[in-house]
């Protein structure tokens, strides 16, 4: 390590760290926490808060039958609200600690590639603290954390297992042995990701193939081989059941499923992946990752860790969009947002070049104001589903007698919850069954690659719709949520139509309800609203 003189500027840095420090964590937890109340769930959220609202029986045994994803990610918010309580507070606080916890993580990761580089301690410390800042105002970051979905807890996990990555590639090149905590990092983390995501074999591939690179051809002996090649199998026994769920479940999403890739709208949304929001963010990007890809190359066996660091954060985004394009659409830039955590590693490795320095802060600062600006506009905008809006609507207009019926059955889950907040007591009737419908029904098939979720033909809809307890429903709200894929030529309604006037609508986004009164019925009639919040736009949501 070069030794340089303490100067009154060193000092004054040194000083200001620990402030700098604590203003990138206050950053992150407001813009993770904002708002986060003022939004009710959406549809993959209202999924995550049902599975967890059972027991383990349903968790296990259920679950795997209808959902794509293994059942991990709900037990463990499962266990998380059998502690803290199962509301949209406590749901959500769940992805914001893991949202938080990402950054310590994350500097413990970029601690290690100090030590890897070796440098002095002035660029060590910017080098934790580009990490921090870039990951505190991450756009793709921020966005996950205020979900209810698995994705906080991969990047976390992900952000542990690169961690681990690095301790071991430090240890491979200094000849070993390869200690036991970094293996655990390491694999821990593998296997954790396999089993939080469908995609998680993606992530392990990649995790697996740049650790390969560290070890092949150091100084390592052949216990460390031996204790790695067990590890690594161990890992692959522990995920085989998730698996065989992975194999079961792929025949009907490869089949019938709603995702399609928009080649157009793919360069926007690599953009946003790793961190860099524009075709301009994107020179701000490029020209950070070549500045640490050189400042790794100049350190001992640096080109390995490169290499493993490009594996981790491109690999995995690569094979999905190989598999999108040569088997089934499975790209979604918020299930590959955990490679967005090395990218900042190799972003932050570049501050290692002294020379380098003014360059590299004049590109993270135009990175990170391009960031906050996006930042706080996603806090102004409104939910992508208004599911507090429709409430409010139908609160009024709703009389004893009434029905609300969700077809496709998975509509009645955001509903349900988002009426559960707002203290409107309204069960929602879903047709066929309640989620997940697992029953043969004759003719029925899954518009969307779920198990759980069917379309059924227009005598089973005539059937439903004709039943003596239908037909003294007062007024039937017809809840749809996607109807043109779930009820092409609106099948439903027509029935209903038959018997019945429409009497009231309200659509909002993707969310559509008809007010639908028995023709004897003389009630106030309210006129069609207009959504007060307009559909956002797709980049609100990539």
């Amino acid at each position: 390590m070069e030794y340089r003189p303490i100067t009154e500027s060193r000092i004054r840095e040194r000083r200001a760290l620990p402030g700098a420090i604590a203003l990138l964590f206050l950053a992150a937890g407001l813009f993770r926490l904002l708002g986060t109340l003022h939004k009710p769930y959406w549809l993959d959220e209202a999924y995550s808060a049902y599975a967890a609202d059972h027991g383990w029986a349903f968790l296990w045994s259920v679950v795997p039958r209808y959902e794509t994803h293994p059942p991990f990610y709900y037990s463990l918010l499962h266990a998380w609200n059998l502690v803290w309580g199962n509301s949209l507070l406590a749901s959500r606080a769940m992805s914001a600690f893991c949202g938080l916890m990402t950054l310590p993580a994350l500097a413990c990761a970029a601690r290690e590639l100090v030590r890897y580089l070796n440098v002095d301690r002035q660029r060590g410390w910017r080098i934790v603290t580009v990490a921090l800042l870039i990951a505190a105002l991450s756009p793709p970051l921020i966005a996950m954390s205020r979900e209810v979905r698995p994705y906080p807890v991969m990047i976390l996990v992900y952000a542990i297992s690169i961690w681990g990555l690095i301790r071991l590639a430090r240890e491979a090149r200094d000849g070993g042995p390869l200690r036991t905590s970094s293996l655990t990092l390491f694999f821990g983390g593998e296997a954790l990701m396999l089993w939080l995501h469908n995609l998680g074999p993606l992530y392990g591939f990649s995790l697996s193939l740049a650790l390969l690179v560290q070890l092949l051809g150091q100084p390592i002996g052949r216990r460390d081989w031996l204790r790695t090649i067990a590890a690594q199998i161990v890992t692959g026994l522990v995920y085989l059941p998730g698996f065989l769920i992975l194999v079961d479940q792929a025949p009907t999403w490869i089949h019938s499923t709603w995702l399609r890739l928009e080649p157009s709208a793919l360069p926007w949304q690599i953009c946003y992946l790793y961190h860099a929001g524009s075709p301009i963010g994107a020179l701000f990007a490029i020209g950070l990752g070549l500045g640490g890809c050189v400042a790794l190359a100049r350190a001992p066996s640096g080109v390995r860790l490169a290499a493993g660091l490009l594996i981790a954060a491109l690999l995995p985004t690569i094979l999905s969009l190989a598999i999108t394009l040569t088997v089934s659409p499975v790209f979604i830039v918020r299930t590959m947002t955990p490679a967005a955590v090395p990218a900042i590693l190799i972003f932050a490795a570049g501050f290692a070049i002294r020379r380098w320095f003014w360059t590299a802060a004049a590109l993270v600062a135009a990175m990170a104001m391009q960031q906050l600006i996006y930042d706080v506009d996603q806090l102004r905008r409104p939910p992508d589903q208004n599911w507090y809006g429709t409430i409010r609507w139908l609160q009024p207009q709703w009389h004893a007698g009434d029905e609300l019926w969700a077809y496709p059955n998975e509509g009645a889950l955001p509903f349900g919850y988002a009426a559960r907040d707002l203290g409107f007591k309204v069960v929602p009737r879903s047709v066929p069954t309640v989620v997940p419908t697992l029953v043969p029904i004759e003719g029925a098939w899954h518009p969307t690659g779920s198990r759980g979720v069917v379309s059924l033909p227009r005598a089973k809809l005539h059937a439903i719709a004709t039943t003596p307890q239908a037909e003294a429903v007062p007024t039937i709200w017809l809840l749809r949520l996607g109807a043109g894929t779930y009820d092409p030529g609106d099948v439903l309604l027509n029935e209903l139509l038959a018997r019945r006037q429409m009497v009231s609508r309200w659509t909002s986004g993707p969310i559509d309800i008809i007010g639908l009164r028995r023709r004897d019925v003389t009630l106030p009639t309210v006129p069609p609203a207009v959504p007060k919040n307009p559909k956002p736009s797709d980049a609100s949501s990539p």
